[in-house]
């Protein structure tokens, strides 16, 4: 006797069994989009790079449709440039773009330590001290992937836990924004990963404690670093 449970199959209200629904319009352009964002931040598509719509599709497997409205929000969010002239290239963030980029997350980040000071859960507590104690078993490897994506957690976390979804929304737009340029800082100064969890831990410790104020001078000192870093005409 067969046990094993019966696929449930849509069945039409003429009894015949309906054939499953293709991935709507909307679903081919989110995946498209995310697919090709995940790309060029992962750096398969190097600054520079230049794409096509049809070569870019025939990868996805679909169609051109989804594809260029895939690619009409990455220009929108600035990670490609389109013109008649150039066609379609991967842009990197200029100089100036970088440095309006850091004001901004030292004044979103500033802000959220001071108000969340002294006030995390038991549990956001326990996720900061997981997220450090993954950045202290990677000290000294120059894992840059992985020390990439914990930076980013670390900075997420706080956001998460104050609760502001707009702060949170811009934040996240401002890393995927800065991950190529980050990433290519790590792999220039591996170090810059240990100093970083150095920084990270102090910071965590004052907001943690209650100390708002130490937690702002902490992070404007931890960012004015990754700054000039990024800045440095080695690392450009």
């Amino acid at each position: 006797m067969n046990n094993a449970p019966e696929m449930s199959i849509p069945i039409r209200p003429n009894g015949s069994a309906a054939a499953l629904a293709p991935p709507t319009r909307e679903l081919l352009k989110d995946r498209a989009y995310d697919e090709l964002k995940l790309r060029i931040l992962r750096n398969d598509y190097p600054p520079g790079s230049f794409l096509a719509e049809r070569q870019l599709a025939d990868q996805l497997g679909m169609s051109k449709t989804p594809v260029k409205a895939a690619l009409e929000r990455l220009e929108l969010e600035g990670f490609i440039a389109v013109s008649p002239q150039q066609g379609i290239v991967v842009r990197d963030l200029a100089v100036a773009e970088i440095a309006d980029q850091y004001e901004i997350r030292s004044a979103l980040e500033s802000y959220t330590l001071r108000t969340i000071a002294g006030r995390l859960s038991p549990e956001q507590t326990e996720r900061v001290r997981d997220n450090l104690a993954a950045q202290e078993a990677i000290l000294g490897q120059a894992n840059i992937a992985l020390g990439v994506a914990l930076d980013a957690e670390f900075h997420t976390l706080f956001a998460e836990a104050l609760g502001n979804q707009e702060i949170l929304r811009v934040m996240k737009q401002l890393r995927e924004k800065m991950q190529r340029v980050i990433t290519r800082v790590f792999q220039l100064n591996p170090g810059r990963i240990d100093t970083s969890y150095v920084e990270h831990a102090a910071i965590a410790e004052a907001v943690i404690h209650g100390d708002g104020a130490d937690a702002v001078r902490l992070i404007e000192a931890h960012l004015e670093r990754g700054r000039q870093l990024i800045l440095s005409p080695r690392n450009r």
